[in-house]
């Protein structure tokens, strides 16, 4: 392996991690795709290669088991690497532009009923939230199911815009506007509503926040919306953890990661509003088709409730078949 390539990728994966505030589980999954391309050309330079090279690659990776999806999200980083090397390589093209990602099985999202997201958020059973620990969570659990947000545009939220040497705000919240701005993937930035139990839950976390704020904050601390129990800028593993006991606490049966508040809201959201392009720039989709995928989902509901309302959908049970003699 070069290593002068190696320097370039690290280069790279800084500028998205400090820079564009990409998430740590993204920067290292694009880290390992960049080494997976080098190792399948261990005697050329990234900046030799050409596009029978990436598709070979991708043939090779296949070959050892990847499944679309991981082989989709390595074209990507690799495409998304020579676009950002071309200007100071002289590259005439990007050499993996033209390489067409494979087929990914589109699998339905795993989301909550109407009965069990409030289940979830009422804290059915249990005691109200005091800590600010407890606090934060309902905040952040509301946030994610009120505004359909992704765990890293969760994360990467500030209670209030900030802008000083070496940090500038890309996400905050608005309660006056009831609203966040929020910049997601393709560094895109979209506003989405908060509803007012997000509302009432963030104003009860604003007032005990500064209880968890390390004594000697930088400013990404400072900025940050949610802190977790270091004080500093919370991690997405935290929420996922915080989640998933919460979810077992009040007895849920599954388990529940954030992106499912994200599903849920989405799913909800079409079978009362029935509009496919709201949704789509709620949830920050580029591509509608990705957006269709919740309409699978509520038909999925429909068709349980017909299946259980109408005396012509039920399979014939022994007590249903008739009589002959009668």
């Amino acid at each position: 392996m070069s290593a002068d390539d190696t320097q370039r990728i690290e280069s790279w994966l800084t500028e998205l991690g400090a820079g564009q505030r990409y998430s740590p589980h993204t920067v290292a999954a694009y880290r390992r795709d960049l080494q997976a391309l080098q190792t399948c050309f261990p005697d050329i330079g990234l900046d030799a290669l050409e596009e029978l090279h990436i598709r070979q690659a991708l043939g090779r990776l296949h070959a050892q088991g990847h499944q679309p999806r991981s082989l989709a999200r390595a074209l990507s980083a690799w495409r998304t690497y020579f676009a950002w090397r071309a200007p100071h390589a002289d590259l005439h093209r990007n050499p993996a532009q033209g390489v067409r990602a494979p087929r990914i099985p589109h699998s339905l999202p795993k989301a909550l009923s109407v009965d069990q997201a409030q289940a979830l958020l009422d804290r059915t059973s249990l005691p109200p939230a005091d800590s600010p620990i407890e606090k934060r969570d309902m905040a952040m659990f509301e946030v994610l199911y009120s505004s359909g947000l992704r765990l890293s545009e969760l994360v990467g939220l500030d209670w209030q815009p900030l802008r000083e040497p070496g940090y500038a705000s890309h996400s905050w919240i608005q309660l006056a506007e009831r609203e966040a701005l929020v910049r997601g993937k393709g560094r895109k930035t979209r506003a989405v509503p908060l509803g007012q139990h997000a509302i009432d839950a963030l104003q009860a976390w604003l007032t005990v926040r500064g209880q968890l704020l390390s004594p000697d904050p930088d400013a990404d601390t400072r900025a940050a919306l949610f802190l977790g129990a270091r004080g500093r800028r919370i991690s997405p593993r935290v929420v996922q953890l915080q989640l998933q006991a919460l979810a077992q606490r009040v007895g849920l049966p599954m388990h529940i990661h954030p992106h499912s508040l994200r599903h849920s809201f989405a799913s909800h959201l079409l079978q009362s509003a029935q509009d496919l392009r709201a949704v789509q720039e709620l949830l920050g989709h580029a591509n509608i088709a990705t957006t269709q995928i919740y309409t699978r989902l509520d038909f999925q509901h429909l068709a349980a409730s017909y299946d259980q309302a109408h005396p012509r959908a039920r399979r014939k049970t022994r007590d249903d078949t008739p009589d002959p003699q009668r």
